[in-house]
């Protein structure tokens, strides 16, 4: 079978996100996309998956492969990205995750901003979750619930002076079984290589961490596949049947 290179961009966050402009829906992230000649996508607010249904029916019939997607913040405050294929497979995990929120009151104002909407950018409510908050997992924890719901456990911007693994516990451990480690837009994958030597065994990947629309595809990786689908970005991670991921 063919393979070729598809573009990713697998961090963007919707909003959803208490950091996430609200300019930055379904429709928007999808058309952006499109415009930046992005492939592949994955929609991974923090500790909530409840817009990523919206942006998979948003980019019906355009082309762009939307995965759902999470991005978990653990009690040390290390931000962990989880790329799913289905709605089915992340819904546990996000209940999960909402029982690990600490139940603490949310200021009406900063509710408003965690807005969920449908594939027509309509607000359907507001998240009443403390989405920002740390939950009560660790990072081994973490990286086993992506796990045991067929997920891919990524170490979110690991050159972040705040809320990447390395500022927040000072090294990676070698038990973490993480599928990749993630580099911001401020760094370029050569630079990571030399910065990061002693995680050479783990694949890097570069994405936008997106906040806004004009984020989108700031950063990418191309992933070399047969078909843009989550079989195939598993095989590109773990280096298989000749897919793998460009560059890294």
């Amino acid at each position: 079978m063919e393979l070729r290179r598809f573009r990713a961009d697998l961090h963007i966050h919707t909003c959803l996100s208490p950091c996430g402009e609200l300019t930055i829906y379904p429709r928007k992230i999808v058309e952006r996309a499109l415009d930046e000649g992005l492939d592949i996508i994955a929609v991974s607010d923090h500790n909530t998956a409840e817009n990523a249904a919206a942006a998979l029916l948003a980019a019906e019939g355009t082309g762009l492969t939307v995965l759902p997607g999470i991005e978990l913040t653990s009690e040390e405050e290390v931000h962990i990205l989880g790329l799913f294929e289905t709605m089915d497979d992340i819904l546990p995990l996000q209940e999960e995750v909402f029982r690990k929120l600490p139940e603490v009151p949310t200021i009406r104002s900063f509710v408003k901003d965690q807005v969920i909407v449908n594939k027509d950018d309509e607000v359907t409510g507001f998240s009443p979750h403390c989405l920002m908050a740390a939950t009560q997992l660790n990072v081994h924890e973490i990286v086993e619930l992506i796990h045991q719901r067929g997920g891919l456990a990524i170490a979110s911007h690991i050159d972040r002076g705040a809320f990447s693994i390395i500022s927040q516990l000072g090294f990676i451990p070698s038990d973490l079984e993480l599928d990749a480690l993630e580099i911001s837009p401020l760094m370029t994958i050569p630079e990571a290589r030399a910065a990061y030597k002693s995680y050479a065994h783990l694949p890097l990947v570069r994405f936008s961490d997106a906040h806004q629309p004009e984020e989108i595809g700031r950063a990418s990786t191309d992933l070399l596949l047969a078909a843009p689908v989550f079989a195939e970005i598993r095989m590109a991670f773990q280096e298989t049947n000749g897919r793998r991921i460009c560059g890294s």
